[in-house]
């Protein structure tokens, strides 16, 4: 039987595991950057970066990274994310052409993890319902190929944890990418929704700067767009500066 002393032992332990495993970065803020990509050596490459919350998926990512899109292959594929360090959240997309469809493929998608997986519901009339009928099943959801800021309505109204614009194709497309994203995210916060505009399809960092700067905080990106992030000539020229000078002054002398 458990004396007092041992049962607060047991209760402190509790809570320093979870501490450690739900971890967040004390300075991070409320931002959510997702690696946009299912090669999973991108993943090992990339993650260890420490400035990703998770990674996202859909049946383009992993066609590319020639993986199968059925049901026990994404749950796989969750599963070796999850495990990983720095991968707090994986997105997973539904498939199928009714509501009914998607629904059952995204409950058994997200059933290996409900509070870390999300899964992506296109914001169709079908999809919509889907998705609305996933969030009464306690399912975590984003709206995804997003081209119309007035679409910011439907995931705020409906109470889609997410919605993803797609800025570069949207501009492709001969929209203002940049405006539509901000107007987005302006919707939102007039409906007083905490709906997060989830900005994928980034081709640049400039654009990524650009949205940051007007307080969106939620993107996914490619990892050429992360290594992007670490190309500054500059900043690659001081750092060998730095290592010279500490080769000259005896730093690797101790090792």
């Amino acid at each position: 039987m458990y004396t007092l002393s041992s049962l607060a032992l047991v209760v402190i332990w509790s809570v320093c595991l979870i501490t450690v495993l739900s971890f967040t970065p004390p300075h991070r803020g409320t931002n959510r950057l997702f690696l946009d990509t299912a090669v999973k050596s991108e993943w090992e490459s990339l993650l260890p970066l420490g400035i990703f919350h998770g990674i996202t998926t859909n049946p383009t990512l992993l066609e590319r990274a020639g993986l199968e899109c059925t049901i026990s292959a994404v749950q796989t594929l969750a599963k070796e994310a999850l495990s990983m360090v720095g991968c707090d959240e994986v997105m997973c997309q539904t498939w199928g052409s009714t509501a009914t469809e998607m629904y059952n493929v995204g409950m058994q998608l997200s059933e290996i993890d409900r509070e870390k997986i999300v899964v992506k519901v296109p914001v169709t009339m079908e999809g919509t319902a889907a998705a609305s009928k996933l969030i009464r099943s306690g399912v975590r959801i984003c709206l995804t190929a997003c081209y119309s800021s007035d679409q910011a309505i439907v995931a705020a109204g409906q109470g889609a944890e997410y919605i993803a614009p797609y800025l570069g194709r949207m501009t492709d497309a001969g929209k203002d990418g940049i405006a539509e994203c901000k107007r987005m995210q302006d919707i939102v916060n007039g409906m007083g929704s905490q709906t997060r505009i989830f900005v994928a399809s980034i081709r640049d960092t400039k654009s990524l700067g650009d949205l940051m700067s007007h307080g969106m905080d939620s993107f996914t990106f490619s990892p050429d767009i992360a290594r992007e992030l670490f190309s500054e000539t500059l900043t690659i020229t001081a750092a060998a500066e730095f290592e010279a000078a500490a080769k000259r002054c005896g730093g690797y002398e101790e090792n």
